[in-house]
């Protein structure tokens, strides 16, 4: 679990790296107080930049693994082209990584690789994702197989070998999507388990 309640409100969160994929702006990572969240605080890309194909990603330092369980709470607060949230896995760098998404003006989750900074579709679902609300999302990644899950619940799965190396976990957003992250467990699994 990250302890975003040790970290100092105002100032980017502590144990992270920023990067972006795509063009436009820099994200603008800061923590911020917010009592809806479990400590009363949370992490939150707040850049509005409205450039479409931009994804700030805010990348925790001290893991990497190839077969590991992500799960957080997130929560769309602005944007008006994306209002995203998501968590990357297995990053290599800025432009290679798997991620899975949830969009409040899209209603959906869905599952990409990005190669080479082009993403693309893996699995996704319909699912309401309802803005200023808290959402779970979750990715497990073991070998080739990733199981999605929201809101408590598994949704759909998907086969990929893309990146099979062991890499970074990263909070990312789309465009303007002002969106704020809470309870981030990081659980590193067995290699080779099914």
């Amino acid at each position: 679990m990250i302890d975003i309640d040790r970290m100092t409100p105002g100032s980017p969160p502590a144990g992270f790296t920023f990067a972006r994929t795509g063009r436009g702006r820099e994200g603008e990572w800061t923590v911020v107080e917010d009592p809806t969240a479990a400590t009363g605080r949370a992490i939150e890309q707040s850049s509005t930049d409205r450039t479409d194909y931009r994804f700030p990603l805010a990348i925790h330092d001290s893991l990497s693994a190839a077969n590991v369980n992500v799960e957080l709470r997130f929560k769309a607060v602005g944007g008006k082209i994306d209002q995203a949230g998501g968590i990357a896995v297995r990053l290599a760098d800025a432009d290679n990584y798997y991620v899975v998404r949830a969009n409040a003006l899209e209603d959906n989750v869905r599952f990409y690789r990005v190669v080479n900074g082009r993403r693309e579709q893996l699995a996704g679902a319909d699912l309401r994702v309802t803005a200023n609300e808290w959402h779970t999302l979750g990715v497990r990644a073991e070998g080739e197989r990733f199981t999605v899950s929201y809101d408590g619940k598994a949704q759909f799965s998907a086969t990929d070998n893309t990146f099979m190396e062991a890499g970074g976990i990263a909070l990312w957003t789309k465009a303007d999507s002002v969106t704020r992250f809470d309870q981030v467990r990081i659980t590193p699994l067995p290699q080779g388990s099914d």
